[in-house]
């Protein structure tokens, strides 16, 4: 058995620190299958290559595995400058000197492995799900196998087989109290087809849900250590079959006193089963509204209308369940016509949060990019190491900015841009706050 090193490469804080528990799952499965395996987060050691050097020599693995969870911040008001995939080339160069296999993974390298892969000087990439890729390789290069160098996306593993990460103690007590919010995954997979969304890529066109007990029993386990805050990391939380609030059920079954936020899509949602996930905890609802009017949301391929989107914020109110809306201005069909329309139709949610951005990420892949390419918007053969952000021909950029500033930047809830966004959320943290913070900006009328 071998002797695996992991690292998380992840030192972004915004908007708050998030346990890397990429590297945690592929630390289980490594630890299950018979392999010694030691869990390095970058952040909680303090960003040191210096620290990263001395605590490899004490290791001396056999390989090292660096998981990336971004390629970028998706906001194209930053300069990136090859974003935060100079410094994995860092770490990655730092470990070469121990002449050691690199193996590099996690969300953010599947969206590029070709390119990352080949920009940070790793040995073997690993797309997608890497519990059993993992496993597989390491003993292919155990037994001296010829490999190829990039394991890409097959079929998932099936819900109930979705392991619980391998929580490390050090690193959870670090983002218990830096950012009081620990992250729990309940299914994989997206049944959506937003036209500019990697989910379905990395993940499956499918959901594949955990057992809502497998999850209350990580959330007991956790909530034991000290963790009283959660984020359910699914891509969308309230599935259409329903399995969000079985989860909900057996929370409540089990008394656990958390609070919880995740990610909702604005579809059809009842006043009774708003109660009940509230009744479980939930603290707070992050919406993927991603558009503003009917005609951009049906540019992005969304299943549900404007309407709808008020519909779902008027019943959180009834409810006082704080809502943030992110929405992306630029996309398919945006005309100064309907940037416009936006703008009024964000204003008009009431009691509620928005964060708009400005201009798409560009992956391939995506339908997205299938339309840019034919719209003349980007090369098909295009690199994106360097972000190239979508904004459609029917408008210019810096007419649509100035827009959406003036439209916009009276509303301490509507956050433009996210930067500005950000400073606020910064300032909370300085006061004390932890959690997810935008909460804070909203007061519901009594």
């Amino acid at each position: 058995m071998a002797s695996v090193f992991l690292i998380s490469s992840n030192t972004n804080v915004e908007p708050y620190p998030v346990y890397p528990i990429g590297m945690s799952v592929i630390a289980g499965a490594l630890h299950r299958a018979g392999h010694e395996v030691f869990q390095y987060d970058m952040l909680v050691e303090g960003d040191s290559l210096a620290h990263l050097t001395k605590t490899l020599g004490r290791f001396d693995p056999d390989y090292v595995g660096v998981s990336i969870r971004n390629v970028d911040n998706v906001d194209s008001f930053t300069s990136h400058e090859n974003g935060f995939i100079q410094k994995v080339r860092e770490i990655v160069g730092t470990v070469k000197e121990f002449g050691v296999p690199v193996l590099a993974g996690g969300s953010g390298f599947s969206l590029l492995p070709d390119e990352i892969l080949e920009f940070i000087g790793a040995d073997y990439g690993v797309v997608g799900e890497g519990e059993q890729k993992m496993l597989r390789l390491i003993e292919r290069l155990e037994q001296g196998q010829n490999t190829e160098r990039i394991f890409g996306p097959e079929e998932g593993i099936p819900g109930a087989e979705i392991p619980v990460p391998q929580w490390d103690s050090r690193l959870l007590d670090y983002y218990i109290k830096e950012s009081g919010v620990v992250n729990v995954q309940t299914k994989r997979g997206c049944e959506h087809r937003c036209s500019y969304c990697t989910y379905p890529y990395l993940e499956g066109k499918k959901m594949r849900v955990r057992p809502a007990k497998n999850v209350a029993d990580e959330i007991e386990m956790l909530h034991a250590h000290g963790a009283e805050h959660f984020f359910f990391t699914d891509s969308v939380f309230n599935d259409r079959a329903g399995h969000h609030l079985l989860v909900a059920e057996e929370i409540i079954k089990r008394g656990l006193e958390i609070k919880w936020c995740a990610f909702f899509q604005p579809g059809r949602i009842e006043h009774d089963e708003i109660k009940l996930l509230k009744r479980s905890g939930m603290k707070a609802i992050e919406v993927g509204t991603d558009a503003t009017t009917d005609t951009t949301l049906r540019g992005l391929h969304k299943s549900f209308s404007f309407d709808d989107v008020v519909d779902f914020n008027e019943k959180c109110i009834a409810q006082k369940v704080p809502c943030a809306h992110f929405v992306i201005f630029g996309g398919p069909g945006e005309t100064m016509e309907t940037v416009h329309e936006g703008i009024a139709n964000m204003n008009s949610l009431r009691s509620c949060v928005v964060f708009p951005f400005s201009g798409i990420r560009l992956h391939k892949g995506t339908p997205l990019f299938t339309r840019a390419v034919k719209e003349g918007v980007i090369a098909p053969d295009q690199a994106l190491l360097e972000p190239f952000y979508y904004f459609s021909p029917l408008i210019e950029q810096e007419e649509m900015n100035a827009t959406l500033y003036k439209g916009f930047h009276k509303r301490r809830d509507r956050l433009f841009p996210p930067d500005d966004g950000q400073q606020r959320i910064n300032i909370m943290k300085k006061f004390g706050f932890r959690g997810i913070l935008w909460d804070q900006l909203i007061r519901f009328d009594d």
